[in-house]
């Protein structure tokens, strides 16, 4: 069997699994195994594929067929054009959070020094790659899930800015930073309702971790009780920037502009789909 057949095959067997873009998912896999790039599959098109070569696609293409998303089976996941580890433990990162980091970058110059704190953290994919722009910044990392912290500070490793940035196991209310010390926050808290859970992709729901997507019954619990801490934790003028869900909108606009006066300039920035997901408001 060649190379071009033996993605052949996957990918029928992948579209009738029902999984998502099944050719794409064969030809990654492919990329995997064989370790070659996208032209690489191409000019090597009708090569043989080895035994042992093929006995590991095999293997990988039926983890992708029950659904587990190809991001685990490989453990990784681009991001911002870096590379981040990424496991069952933290969500695979999303193109709309990059549109996050394009609109940090509006308000700060390269060589700002910056403070700030990462609600949510994760595989620590904001973090990390703001402490990579931002070459004068300093930044804490919250997460409630140990295994996302470590996920998030083996990656600081591999991007060489551990020494800036610090991954703390705590939730969005815990007393870890102090008060008025921060120039800027992120945040990517859950924020899916529990009927939203319900409509997602079977390889979201089956296998990314549920308490890093779900925010409550409504889905906007944890926004609502993380604004007063964010609000206390900023500098006057400082800015926070935070991932909402596509209806949220003009709730979370009214919950930063009803914070006891805390915060001026609220807005809403739409994504690249024109749907609701970025809230950014200053400190008063």
């Amino acid at each position: 069997m060649n190379i071009q057949e033996m993605i052949r095959k996957a990918a029928a067997l992948l579209e009738q699994e029902n999984v998502d873009s099944p050719q794409l998912s064969a030809r990654i896999l492919a990329q995997k195994v064989l370790g070659l790039d996208a032209l690489g599959l191409v000019m090597e098109a009708k090569t043989a594929v080895s035994d042992q070569h093929l006995e590991e696609y095999e293997s990988l293409v039926s983890r992708r067929a029950t659904g587990e998303p190809a991001a685990y089976i490989l453990a990784q996941r681009e991001f911002f054009g870096l590379d981040f580890e990424v496991n069952p433990h933290v969500l695979i990162p999303r193109p709309e959070t990059e549109e996050m980091i394009e609109l940090v970058q509006k308000y700060y110059s390269a060589n700002s020094k910056i403070m700030f704190a990462d609600f949510g953290t994760g595989s620590g994919i904001i973090s990390i790659t703001l402490a990579s722009l931002f070459q004068n910044s300093h930044g804490i990392g919250l997460d409630i899930s140990l295994g996302a912290c470590s996920t998030a500070l083996r990656n600081s490793r591999k991007h060489n800015v551990d020494g800036r940035l610090q991954f703390l196991q705590a939730d969005f209310t815990t007393d870890v930073i102090k008060n008025g010390s921060l120039d800027l926050v992120v945040a990517n808290p859950p924020y899916l309702s529990q009927a939203e859970l319900g409509e997602i992709s079977r390889e979201v729901y089956d296998f990314e971790p549920c308490g890093a997507l779900v925010g409550g019954p409504r889905g906007d619990e944890l926004i609502k009780s993380s604004i007063p801490v964010i609000a206390g934790l900023l500098k006057k003028n400082a800015l926070v920037f935070m991932e909402i869900g596509y209806l949220q909108g003009e709730t979370v606009k009214d919950l930063f502009e009803s914070a006891d006066g805390a915060f001026t300039d609220v807005y809403i920035q739409k994504d690249i789909s024109g749907h609701d997901r970025i809230a950014v408001a200053r400190k008063r």
